[in-house]
Formats: structure tokens, sequence, C-alpha cells
């Protein structure tokens, strides 16, 4: 059986740059660590002779033609935006040590 720790929760929160208090990452690891509870217990039903099913609904995906069709102007589209570098649409860091880029 899989069990969630605190430090997985505090891992996952961080690699998502999100930050919680000690009593949200204690109800995350409560809540999580029973959600994989409940699907292992899936694994422990009876599948014998049970039929795949990969969609049980009756639909299929309709795709468009594959058209090659002219790009947008650029001079155009670089006109709208805020900020512009090089040729290039400038936007703020979002990542730590990424500067102005």
């Amino acid at each position: 059986m899989s069990t969630i720790t605190k430090q997985d929760i505090e891992h996952v929160a961080g690699l998502a740059k999100l930050k919680f208090e000690d009593n949200e990452i204690d109800n995350f690891t409560d809540t999580l660590g029973k959600i994989i509870t409940m699907f292992e217990q899936l694994g422990e039903v009876d599948t014998e002779g049970v039929p795949f099913t990969s969609n049980p609904a009756d639909n299929l995906n309709h795709w468009r033609e594959d058209i090659a069709a002219p790009a947008a102007d650029r001079e155009l589209l670089l006109s709208q935006v805020p900020e512009t570098e090089d040729g290039f649409i400038k936007v703020p860091a979002i990542l730590e040590g990424g500067g102005d880029a």
C-alpha cells in the first residue's frame, strides 16, 4: 500500500510554486492518502472475463481536413502586443532567476 507523506505534498507544492499552511498540508496528505487507498482497492476487483472497453460512448472524433493556410501578418501581430524584443513578444519572467526575459 502506497502512502503519501507530508514531504511528498511539500515537494509537489514546491514544484508547482504553491505555498500552503501546515494545517493545509496535513489536510492534503490525509485526503490524497485516502484517494490512493481507494484506487488501490480497484486493483482487487475481479475483472476476469470482462471485455476491455476504451470508451463506452458511441461517439467518434471528427477531424477537419488539414489545409495549409497563410500565416498571420507578423508585423500586424507584433504591433498589437505591449512589448517586443528582437522580433519576439516579450513577457514577464515566471521562473526564479529568469530576469526580464
